[in-house]
């Protein structure tokens, strides 16, 4: 997701960062501490290039010496645009004085969450520890949440006693590293320039090129945005097992002659979308195979999308993984996209996917996050890929599916729920019209990055995504490496999703 770094002007930081002397960018390579060779010098520089940091005179960047919380909050500052505020009295009790280089932003860092009033003193003039950074660079993403109830997942780190959440997923970010295979160091005082390379690591992980995107097409009633698509799947196909395999056309033939035509002058590829039940499972895999390749070849498809949803028991696991391999090689140059419902934290579990193998065989493995559906006391708590859900899958996922074959799956039509029972959904027009009504308030839950409206007094409740909440979800899958994203129904997009 690509964001453009705003640039602090205020005059009390344009003079100086850590204390520092200016110094142009051009100079970020002649700094005498910092020979071409040195591990870290090409971060150095673009930290330089990016306004993030100076030099500690013109000549020297301070290579070795440590960063300071204080000067931390200053980083902080810069890299996220934050603004900075100057209140009166200072929050912490050893950062009153207004005219101190850090103070306004330490207030600034406290007012947007990346630090917290756990203790009275934010001890400014301290080196900051590997702990203390992976906290608050966490907390500055948004993800406190998240990493909060990561408290009581594995971690690999055998000294690592507080801020277990935290470390993990700074760690699973990618962000940091740990000083061997089973220690973080934890108190560890971090350097200067070990602070210009995690900052350079999240630079480019917020920076990445959009991702591309594919989309599932039920209808032909809209297709002019499929042009915005470099994948599309056309839902027009059922496995079934009678005695052997076959596939049964799932759409009128007007109807997916129409999708096709406009998705191939869009120059996007064309899958045939198979779906089916367990049952389907029974064929010998050669046979479903084959199947499923002429069914492709007959609608002169450019590959096949298969997704048999919500499989649990072993021998399943092992029947799709069976036919996903033997359809690799009957499909030949095709493409050949499979669908799995993602590894779940909290949420509905599937364990009938052997996503190694899958993700071996297929192009593509398109995950499934399962949405929460449940009722916090009376009202019900519902959005579409939770984050903390996404941000599990794609952990749990990671070193055994490589994140160029991963695609993420969001859902487009909104839940609707009545009188605390779920009711069915509502598609891209419907929520428009609703959004639009006088009668709707719409409310944005920070808890799980996902906006909800209601009606009637809270009797109806409607959980859906809109753009913000998809770039969260963009955000969360690119940090692991993740480059596609599949939108569950290209004819249920509303403007809120959109943009």
């Amino acid at each position: 997701m690509k964001r453009r770094l705003q640039r602090l002007c205020a005059g009390m930081l344009a003079a100086m960062l850590l204390c520092a002397v200016p110094v142009s960018a051009g100079a970020a390579g002649r700094f005498s501490d910092v020979p071409a060779g040195h591990w870290a010098a090409e971060e150095i520089q673009r930290a330089v290039e990016l306004g993030l940091f100076q030099g500690e005179t013109v000549t020297r960047f301070g290579v070795g010496h440590q960063m300071t919380r204080g000067a931390f909050a200053v980083v902080l500052c810069r890299f996220f645009g934050w603004e900075l505020v100057q209140p009166e009295q200072g929050t912490y009790t050893d950062v009153q004085d207004p005219e101190a280089w850090y103070y306004s932003a330490v207030e600034a860092a406290y007012a947007h969450g990346a630090v917290t009033r756990q203790t009275e003193t934010f001890r400014p003039g301290d080196a900051i520890t590997r702990e203390e950074m992976a906290v608050m660079l966490v907390r500055a993403l948004g993800y406190g949440t998240v990493a909060g109830l990561a408290q009581e997942l594995p971690i690999p780190f055998t000294d690592v006693r507080t801020n277990a959440g935290y470390i993990a997923m700074a760690y699973e970010l990618g962000l940091v590293n740990g000083t061997s295979a089973t220690t973080f160091s934890p108190n560890r005082t971090a350097t200067r320039e070990q602070a210009a390379v995690i900052l350079i690591r999240l630079y480019d992980k917020l920076h990445r090129e959009e991702p591309e995107r594919m989309g599932i097409l039920k209808s032909d009633q809209d297709l002019a945005g499929v042009k915005d698509y470099g994948i599309v799947a056309v839902p027009a196909g059922r496995l079934f097992f009678s005695g052997t395999a076959r596939v049964n056309r799932a759409m009128a033939k007007e109807t997916e002659d129409a999708i096709v035509a406009a998705a191939r002058t869009a120059g996007a590829n064309v899958l045939l979308q198979v779906t089916g039940g367990a049952p389907a499972l029974k064929s010998d895999a050669k046979t479903a195979a084959a199947a499923l390749a002429v069914a492709v070849e007959e609608g002169s498809y450019d590959g096949l999308f298969l997704d048999i949803p919500k499989l649990k028991e072993p021998e399943q696991k092992k029947a799709l993984t069976a036919i996903v391999k033997a359809a690799d090689q009957a499909l030949g140059d095709k493409l050949l996209y499979v669908a799995a419902e993602a590894p779940a934290w909290q949420g509905t579990g599937y364990t009938g996917y052997d996503y190694q193998a899958l993700g071996a065989a297929a192009d593509r493995l398109v995950l499934r996050v399962a949405p929460y559906a449940r009722m916090t006391g009376d009202f019900p708590t519902a959005p579409p890929e939770p984050l903390e859900e996404v941000y599990y899958a794609l952990g749990q996922l990671k070193g055994l599916v490589p994140a160029e074959k991963l695609s993420l799956m969001v859902t487009a039509t909104g839940t609707i729920w009545k009188n605390g029972k779920q009711s069915g959904t509502v598609r891209g027009a419907e929520l428009d019209d609703l959004l639009a009504d006088k009668g709707t308030e719409v409310y944005y839950s920070s808890r799980y990055a996902c906006p909800y409206l209601t009606r009637e007094e809270g009797r109806i409740v409607v959980w859906y995504l809109d753009r913000q909440a998809l770039d969260q979800r963009i955000r969360m899958a690119g940090f692991f490496g993740v480059d596609q994203i599949c939108f569950s129904d290209l004819a249920s997009l509303s403007g809120a999703l959109l943009g």
